[in-house]
């Protein structure tokens, strides 16, 4: 039997994310999507994970669901058979990240998640050019249907993040790094950057797509995973 997938969406979102994806895995192997809800810390979410993980899986993450993803590689790397990091930062969060969070986190709390992720976030999401209504539709209901309290949780945890520059090094699976070329808030140099880390990683960037190139670009992207998959199936 095939091994199992675990894919881990960015913030505010859900499975919708990979909606794409997941309808062409699917039928191949099972797929289980994780919700980044419950704790204000990356550990924790990442040991509710390994949790509900089966013994070995293959383990994909987009953004925060990246970071997340490498914590669980972490604290657990003999259970990952194989890692995609897509649109991702390996790295603590900044003083100037923090700096424009706190602002986000305030107007949240005062009841304006909806129009912090009009005005502050989905702006910075898509590539230049794109058809973007449907996708930044769909990133503000995702948004909505988690609610505030799943916001300020996961700035939180986003705040204390550790560096995982050490745990790339070591992790010897099979691995994608992928982006999309016109990623405005984990750009392709992060990315050549981690798969510098882990020289025997396949380094994507997807023309044509910004932070989320699994709706932007999503034929491009499944190929990308689908190949991974097949690697983390013959090693």
């Amino acid at each position: 039997m095939s091994l199992p997938l675990i894919m881990v969406p960015g913030m505010m979102c859900d499975a919708r994310l990979f909606a794409p994806q997941i309808a062409a895995i699917a039928p191949h192997r099972p797929v289980h999507v994780a919700a980044l809800s419950g704790a204000d810390r990356i550990a924790a979410l990442a040991h509710a994970i390994l949790d509900i993980a089966p013994p070995r899986f293959a383990l994909a993450g987009l953004s925060m669901g990246g970071i997340v993803a490498m914590e669980v590689v972490a604290q657990a790397p003999d259970r990952v058979a194989g890692l995609a990091l897509l649109d991702t930062n390996h790295l603590p969060e900044t003083e100037a990240v923090t700096a424009r969070r706190v602002p986000q986190m305030e107007r949240v709390k005062a009841g304006e998640l909806a129009a912090v992720m009009r005005e502050e976030l989905k702006p910075t999401y898509l590539a230049d050019g794109q058809e973007r209504r449907d996708i930044l539709e769909l990133c503000a209901d995702m948004a909505q249907q988690l609610g505030p309290d799943v916001f300020l949780s996961q700035s939180r945890a986003l705040m204390t993040r550790a560096d995982q520059s050490m745990t790339l090094a070591a992790y010897p699976g099979p691995a994608l790094v992928l982006c999309g070329s016109h990623d405005r808030l984990c750009p392709p140099a992060r990315h050549v950057a981690m798969q510098a880390l882990m020289p025997h990683a396949r380094l994507a960037i997807i023309d044509g797509a910004g932070h989320l190139p699994c709706l932007e670009q999503p034929d491009i992207t499944t190929g990308h995973l689908l190949a991974w998959l097949k690697e983390t199936e013959n090693g």
